[in-house]
C-alpha cells in the first residue's frame, strides 16, 4: 500500500521539482543512495525496474525508508505493463513511471489512485495520456525531443503537467532550458550519481550534488 495520497506525491513532485531516478542491484547501496539524496533535500525518489529481482530490492528499500527516510516518497520506474505495475504497487509504491505509455497500466494504477506517469513523445501521446487519467506526463527521451518540444505542446495544452527525463543536467543553464520551456520537474540518473561516485561510497557527494541541484532549479524558477 503507498503511504502517500496521490495529491500529496503530485504536490511533492510539483515542490520540489527533481525527482532522482536510479538503480543498483545491491539493495544496501540502493539504501545509502537513497538516504544521502534525502539528506540533500529530495523527496521524491524513483527506483528504476531494471534487473533481476528488482522488486526485492525495492521491497528492502520501502521498509528502508520508512523507517530512516519518513518523508521520501518513493516510487519505481521502468514499468511498461500493468502486472509490473500491480507486483510493485503490493510492495509500496507511491508512483509508477513508464518509458512509453500503456492504458493498462494507467488502469491499474487508477484503481488505487496512485499517480502514473508515462513517457511519451507526441502531443497525441500526451493528450491521450490525459484522457487515461495521467496528472503528470514524462517527456521521453528529452535529449531527442527537447525544450522546444515542452514549449510547443504547452502554448494549445497550458494545463500540462510535464517531466522531462533524459537529457537532463544538475547543471543551472541546463535546467533553466527546461523549466522555462515549462516542466513541472525533471527526472535525473546518471548525471546525479556518475558511477564512479558509486564505486567509491561517496554518499556525501551525492547528498552535496542534490542540496547543489535543488538550489539550481529553486534559482531558475523565480
Amino acid at each position: 500500500m503507498a503511504r502517500f495520497t496521490k495529491l500529496q506525491t503530485l504536490g511533492a513532485i510539483a515542490a520540489t521539482g527533481m525527482a532522482p531516478v536510479f538503480y543498483h542491484k545491491d539493495a544496501e547501496v540502493a539504501k545509502k543512495v537513497a538516504k544521502a539524496c534525502y539528506e540533500g533535500g529530495v523527496r521524491v525518489f524513483e527506483f528504476t525496474n531494471r534487473g533481476d529481482f528488482a522488486h526485492e530490492i525495492f521491497g528492502e528499500l520501502v521498509k528502508y525508508a520508512a523507517a530512516e527516510c519518513p518523508d521520501l516518497i518513493l516510487g519505481v520506474g521502468s514499468v511498461i505493463d500493468a502486472p509490473t505495475a500491480a507486483l510493485y504497487l503490493q510492495l509500496g509504491a507511491n508512483f509508477v513511471v513508464g518509458p512509453l505509455l500503456n492504458v493498462e497500466v494507467a488502469k491499474v494504477c487508477n484503481r488505487r489512485l496512485v499517480p502514473y506517469t508515462p513517457g511519451c513523445g507526441s502531443v497525441s501521446e500526451v493528450g491521450l495520456a490525459q484522457e487515461a487519467g495521467c496528472d503528470l506526463c514524462k517527456v521521453f527521451p528529452g535529449d531527442v525531443l527537447g525544450p522546444n518540444f515542452v514549449k510547443g505542446l504547452k502554448a494549445p495544452m497550458p494545463w500540462s503537467m510535464l517531466m522531462v527525463t533524459g537529457g537532463v543536467k544538475p547543471e543551472e543553464a541546463n535546467l533553466k532550458s527546461w523549466f522555462d520551456a515549462g516542466v513541472t520537474c525533471v527526472g535525473m540518473g546518471s548525471n546525479l550519481f556518475p558511477a564512479e561516485v558509486i564505486a567509491a561510497k561517496d554518499w556525501r557527494k551525492i547528498t552535496d550534488k542534490c542540496k547543489e541541484t535543488l538550489s539550481f532549479i529553486k534559482a531558475v524558477r523565480k
